[in-house]
């Protein structure tokens, strides 16, 4: 029931004292003077994280990486030092976890409201530090869960396919590689969307996508085969995921299809991995991840019925809708 060591790591990913280690910044002193800190108070954390095994102090006030710490090298490969920095969009929800769950399991409103003052999405309009790293992590989780995606479907059998709320581009860009024949339309904020066409230039793609930036609270664009949801409406509380699910219902119209893509709830190993990331949704914007019982009941409000789910690797499922 340690309480220091989770906030401890994340203050040195924050601080980036492993890039600094291995730059031969190694004392207390010389690392405080980079970090801006306060020497005393730096080196009892740091002292604390090496009795945890996260660095090794080798002699008094000079520490050294341990195979835990080089996890936290700004350019290992599972970023893990980005998704702890506090002062990044995951470590601010970490933060509003930290004092918010309370608030939140009492009101069942935001923990990260009561936290910081305001919700988070207003936060990140503000902050346009707070949106790259947001957009930077949304892209990584893409990157992982895009390949499954893409090879989890016959997306060939369709001729357009429309990523809503995807971001830049980073899962239509696959499904677009697994799907030669077919077009697709990436819709997101202007602000977001935007950064798609260096991707899909970068792919070849830049001839079979576009790029439209609105709200998918908003009507639409229609006629696509296919429109995905892919990490959206675990951000959003009941009625908003069926708003949502709604607009996408009336741009596919009769004969198009739905896919979401999310985490699902489930008895098996997945489930201690997918109730963690419930919490955070409840702490930061009332939203949830939600069993496929759950999925068919908001899908059915939007006229919607299930076609099929398949499991992905990464305990998410891709969860396919026609019109009821």
């Amino acid at each position: 029931m340690d309480v220091f060591t989770p906030i401890g790591v994340r203050v040195a990913a924050t601080l980036r004292i492993a890039d600094h280690i291995a730059a031969g910044i190694d004392t207390r002193d010389a690392l405080a003077a980079k970090t801006t800190t306060d020497a005393d108070s730096l080196g009892r954390l740091l002292r604390f994280l090496s009795c945890r095994g996260i660095f090794e102090e080798t002699a008094a006030g000079t520490y050294a990486l341990t195979d835990t710490s080089k996890l936290l090298l700004d350019g290992h490969p599972s970023r893990m030092r980005h998704w702890l920095d506090l002062e990044g969009a995951s470590g601010r929800i970490d933060l509003a976890a930290c004092g918010g769950l309370l608030h939140a399991v009492r009101t069942g409103e935001p923990g990260y409201d009561q936290v910081f003052g305001r919700p988070f999405w207003d936060d990140l309009a503000d902050d346009q530090v707070l949106t790259d790293t947001f957009n930077d992590q949304m892209a990584a989780v893409q990157g992982k869960l895009a390949p499954a995606a893409a090879a989890g479907y016959p997306w060939d059998s369709l001729g357009h396919v429309a990523d809503i709320g995807g971001g830049t581009g980073a899962l239509l860009a696959e499904i677009l590689k697994v799907a030669p024949g077919a077009r697709g339309t990436v819709v997101d904020l202007p602000g977001t969307v935007e950064g798609g066409a260096a991707r899909f230039e970068a792919e070849g793609l830049s001839d079979r996508t576009e790029l439209v930036g609105q709200s998918f609270f908003d009507e639409l664009p229609a006629g696509a085969d296919m429109y995905v949801l892919s990490q959206i409406l675990h951000d959003w509380d009941d009625e908003e995921s069926v708003a949502i699910l709604k607009r996408c219902a009336e741009a596919a119209g009769e004969n198009g299809r739905v896919m979401i893509v999310e985490r699902v709830i489930a008895e098996d190993e997945g489930k201690q991995l997918n109730t963690e990331y419930d919490l955070r949704m409840l702490v930061f914007n009332k939203g949830r991840e939600r069993t496929v019982e759950e999925f068919a009941a908001l899908a059915a409000r939007a006229g919607l019925t299930l076609r099929g789910v398949t499991g992905l690797p990464s305990y998410h499922s891709l969860l396919e809708w026609e019109r009821a």
